[in-house]
């Protein structure tokens, strides 16, 4: 591990002590673990799959049905012109 040091608002420092004490940990994994999950939720971005998951949920939700004929006709509604 590297050592690092860093300034904490009073307030920020009291929350990491308070955790850290609820959980029975160090302070030092405590703010490891919020900095971790912090990093891992700022960098995820979302994959094709994920985003067409979402849009069929939505489409669910909303109870939209598409063409009845897509999944024969998908050439037809993808290439040509209306």
């Amino acid at each position: 591990m590297i050592r690092t040091q860093i300034y904490l608002p009073k307030d920020l420092y009291q929350e990491v002590a308070f955790t850290a004490e609820r959980e029975k940990k160090t302070r030092a994994a405590v703010i490891r673990e919020a900095l971790g999950k912090g990093l891992i939720k700022k960098g995820s971005k979302k994959n094709a799959g994920s985003v067409l998951l979402e849009i069929a949920a939505m489409a669910e939700k909303l109870k939209t049905k598409g063409p009845s004929n897509l999944s024969t006709s998908i050439d037809k509604y993808l290439y040509e012109d209306d």
